[in-house]
C-alpha cells in the first residue's frame, strides 16, 4: 500500500496562506491594475458584504494583501471591463468572467423561496417579462427606476425589499441580467447579461461535470491544502456534487491526497501549491476573507475559533461586534473589534484580545502598526483604544507611545 506524504501542521499553515497571496510583501503602490489583477487571480472570487461599521468587507479582503489603495481605482478595475462580473459563487461575489459560464447549472436549478414577494404576485410572470424589456429597451436600471408596485402583505422574518428589487434580482439569479457596475450608496446598476459577458462565454457552455471539475480545481489553486469540504465549500458546491470532481483531479495527478497533521479527515495538496519557510505576513482580516471564511477550516488550521457576532445580542457577544482576525507570522495572534467613527474622525477600538500563548508585548506593537496604516487610509485621524483588559491597555499604550499627541 502507498503510503500518503505527511504534511505538518505548520508546513500546511504556510502552505494556505501562500495560496491565499500572504507570501509576499505589500507593494509600495498598490493603485497598478497588475496588483488588483494578482489579488483577484489569487482568491478565485471575492465575497462582497457591505455591512459599513468600518468599511464594506470586500475592500479590506484587497487592503490585507496590498495595503493602501484607491477604492475608486479597483471599481474602476473591476466594473465595467468585460473582465470581471457579480454573480452568486461563495455568496454574491465578484469573480473572473470565465467564471460566468461555470455557474451556468446553478442558475439554471436556482428558483425564487416560496415566501419571495414576486411570486405571491398576481400575474408575476407578465411583471417579470415587462421588466426584462424595459432593462432591453432602456438600458442599464437600478430599481430605483422602475416604478413602485404594491406587493403582497409582508410576513414575519421577510425581506424589506421592493417589488422592482425583486424583479431584478430574480433575473440576476437566473442569468437574464448581469451588474453592470454598483453606485456610490452600492446600489447594483443592472443591464442584460448579453451585454456585459462576452459572446464566448456566454455561447459555449460546459457540461456540467466540466463546469464543476473546473469550479474544484480553482477552489484546491486558491487553498493550496485543503479537504474534500473546504474545497467544496469554496464556489459553495455540496459535498457530493464536488466528490467525483475531486476523484478526478485526484486521477489526473493535479491534487496529491495528503495526511495533515491534527486533521481528522484527508487534505488533498494542490500540485502547484507553494510551501514557503516562513511567512512574513502583518494584516488584519476580513470576516470574509477566504482564510478565514470557513470556519471549521480557520479552526483545523490556526486553533482560532472565530465567528461573526453581529447578529449575536449584545450580552451574549463575546469578543465584540465587528471583530477581525489578526494575522502575524503564520499564525492568528488576535481579534479586536473596530468601528470606523467618520464623525469624530477616529478609528475605534472597542475590545482586543490576544490568542493564549503569544508575545503580548510584541503583538501589540505590530497590531498597532496595522491599526494606524488602516485608520490613515480611511482617513481617521485619531486611534482610540479602550482599556477593558490587559492586552488592550497594552495596546493603548503602545498607541500612546506612538502619538505622544
Amino acid at each position: 500500500m502507498q503510503h500518503r506524504v505527511r504534511v505538518s501542521a505548520a508546513e500546511a499553515r504556510r502552505i494556505a496562506l501562500a495560496a491565499a497571496g500572504f507570501d509576499r510583501d505589500r507593494p509600495a503602490n498598490a493603485n497598478d491594475a497588475r496588483h488588483f489583477r494578482r489579488v483577484m487571480t489569487t482568491i478565485a472570487l471575492l465575497q462582497l458584504d457591505f455591512v459599513n461599521v468600518l468599511l464594506p468587507a470586500h475592500y479590506l479582503i484587497l487592503w490585507s494583501r496590498l495595503g493602501p489603495y484607491e477604492r475608486d481605482r479597483f471599481n474602476r478595475f473591476v466594473y465595467g471591463r468585460q473582465t470581471f462580473t457579480e454573480q452568486w459563487a461563495h455568496e454574491a461575489s465578484i469573480v473572473p468572467v470565465e467564471v460566468w459560464p461555470l455557474l451556468a447549472e446553478r442558475r439554471a436549478r436556482w428558483r425564487p423561496h416560496r415566501n419571495n414577494p414576486i411570486v405571491r404576485m398576481r400575474n408575476h410572470r407578465a411583471y417579470l417579462d415587462d421588466v426584462l424589456a424595459r432593462v432591453r429597451d432602456e438600458g442599464a436600471l437600478t430599481a430605483q427606476d422602475l416604478p413602485p408596485v404594491p406587493g403582497p402583505k409582508r410576513k414575519p422574518g421577510d425581506w424589506h425589499r421592493s417589488i422592482p428589487r425583486w424583479a431584478l434580482e430574480y433575473h440576476f439569479a437566473r442569468g437574464e441580467l448581469c451588474v453592470q457596475r454598483r453606485r456610490r450608496n452600492f446600489q447594483r446598476v443592472y443591464d442584460l447579461t448579453a451585454r456585459i459577458v462576452p459572446d464566448e462565454h456566454r455561447e459555449n457552455l460546459p457540461a456540467a461535470e466540466d463546469a464543476a471539475r473546473e469550479l474544484v480545481r480553482r477552489s484546491a489553486v486558491a487553498l493550496g491544502v485543503a479537504t474534500a469540504n473546504d474545497l467544496a465549500d469554496y464556489f459553495r458546491m455540496s459535498p457530493r456534487e464536488a466528490a467525483p470532481r475531486l476523484a478526478e483531479l485526484v486521477e489526473a495527478g493535479e491534487l496529491v491526497e495528503v495526511d495533515v497533521e491534527g486533521w481528522q479527515a484527508p487534505g488533498y495538496l494542490h500540485a502547484s501549491a507553494r510551501s514557503p519557510r516562513a511567512i512574513d505576513a502583518c494584516s488584519l482580516l476580513s470576516p470574509f476573507d477566504p482564510v478565514v471564511w470557513y470556519r471549521p477550516r480557520a479552526e483545523r488550521l490556526f486553533d482560532f475559533h472565530y465567528r461573526i457576532e453581529i447578529y449575536v445580542p449584545e450580552p451574549k457577544r463575546r469578543y465584540g461586534y465587528y471583530v477581525l482576525p489578526f494575522l502575524l507570522g503564520d499564525r492568528l495572534v488576535g481579534r479586536v473589534d473596530l468601528k470606523a467613527d467618520r464623525a469624530t474622525g477616529a478609528l475605534r477600538v472597542c475590545h482586543a484580545y490576544a490568542e493564549a500563548g503569544v508575545d503580548e508585548a510584541e503583538t501589540a506593537v505590530r497590531l498597532a502598526d496595522e491599526l494606524r496604516a488602516l485608520g490613515r487610509w480611511l482617513g481617521l485621524d485619531t486611534l482610540e483604544v479602550a482599556p477593558h483588559n490587559a492586552f488592550a491597555r497594552e495596546l493603548g499604550r503602545e498607541t500612546c507611545r506612538r502619538n505622544p499627541s
